[in-house]
């Protein structure tokens, strides 16, 4: 789809678990899956939004492997990072996605993309994947103004969190996800070494020896199957 801009937001340093991005989740990297998941939406140009720090070249590698053109910007104000993707692109609809979710639901993308059109909206996201699973959508337009007039330590750095309160004057939409892919019960996002061991079991199940980022819905049955083994074990 034309106009479209989906934008991955990444960096090599955590404070919970530095180079997670390219900590390895089967075959692959974690940013191999974000970046893969991603682009198999077909709906828009791809781009990682990652720091100047040169421990970002990195990733700025990987995401070159992937097809996918990097954009470089300031370490803390991940607002303006976004903000310059978006011009850029010249698209009218940005789609923010997170370096720390490799199971992001691809569908996701075009579901939001409706619901925003529909709405009339500036902003939309969607409500019951499980965590990690979603992205946000908004207009450039709403991103521009957002970047324009946020001007706190935690509205730039958080990127859409001046978009998303009350009294700001932008519309916004939440949308229920499908029921099959209801789940806010599993958590599918990695901040954590725990977290990065369990993404490992559970891509591991789910992958029945193919190489390729699976579906979500395939991965949520590998949550429940290493479950239920758990509970037996």
């Amino acid at each position: 789809m034309a106009g479209v801009v989906i934008v991955l937001q990444a960096r090599m340093a955590s404070s919970r678990l530095p180079g997670k991005a390219l900590e390895s989740l089967g075959p692959h990297s974690v940013l191999f899956h974000c970046l893969t998941r991603l682009r198999q939406c077909r709906l828009g140009t791809v781009a990682l939004a990652t720091t100047n720090g040169s421990e970002d070249d990195l990733l700025e590698f990987e995401a070159a492997r992937c097809g996918v053109t990097a954009y470089r910007g300031s370490t803390v104000d991940v607002l303006s990072r976004f903000a310059a993707v978006a011009a850029a692109s010249g698209a009218e609809y940005v789609v923010r996605a997170l370096g720390s979710n490799p199971a992001v639901d691809s569908a996701a993308v075009g579901r939001l993309l409706t619901a925003l059109r529909a709405a009339g909206a500036d902003y939309a996201v969607e409500d019951g994947l499980p965590h990690g699973a979603g992205v946000e959508v908004m207009t450039a337009a709403a991103l521009r103004r957002c970047a324009e007039h946020a001007w706190g330590a935690g509205d730039r750095e958080q990127v859409t969190a001046f978009m998303r309160r009350p009294g700001t004057g932008f519309r916004t939409v939440v949308a229920t996800a499908p029921p099959a892919l209801c789940r806010p019960d599993l958590r599918f996002t990695i901040g954590t070494r725990s977290d990065l061991h369990y993404m490992r079991d559970v891509v591991a199940r789910a992958a029945w020896g193919s190489e390729a980022p699976q579906p979500l819905d395939r991965l949520i049955a590998a949550a429940d199957a290493l479950a239920r083994f758990r509970e037996v074990a």
